[in-house]
């Protein structure tokens, strides 16, 4: 067919060029909506076809087995934990604070300790470690209960 006597041609002009009122065959209109829009409506037998997996779910990720709560607490706050410790226990004369049972799970070296006490932890730094053996005390691994 020649050019001249094609649609567009004789349409020119126009202004809606065969496609009704104004704004018809424009946007999104005639598509039936923008991206994923009717997918569950007007274009369900769209969906079936090429796309069938893509409603439902597809297993889940459990936030609670993933993340689980870390405590620990400082040097530095040991000797304010022994005074509000209701019972206070003495090992060859030195205070004792079991910090696995009181749920921490890690001894960090920030602060300073003046006092010597015997500690049980389930880990501790190498910074907590030094100093609480400088001033005579004495800390050491409990069992980690799996």
């Amino acid at each position: 067919m020649a050019t001249r006597k094609r649609k567009i041609r004789k349409l020119r002009g126009s202004r809606t060029v065969g496609w009704g009122q104004i704004g018809q065959h424009r946007k999104s209109g005639m598509k039936g909506g923008v991206g994923k829009a009717g997918l569950h409506k007007h274009k369900w037998s769209w969906t079936v076809v090429y796309a069938p997996d893509y409603f439902g779910k597809n297993g889940f990720y459990s936030l609670s087995t993933h993340r689980k709560s870390k405590k620990w607490i400082n040097v530095g706050e040991l000797e304010l934990l022994y005074e509000r410790q209701q019972e206070k226990k003495v090992v060859n004369g030195m205070p004792l604070l079991d910090l696995t049972s009181m749920g921490y799970d890690k001894l960090l070296g920030k602060g300073k300790v003046n006092k010597a006490f015997s500690i049980v932890v389930g880990k501790f730094t190498n910074k907590a470690k030094e100093s609480i053996e400088s001033v005579g005390g004495k800390i050491s691994e409990a069992p980690i209960e799996g």
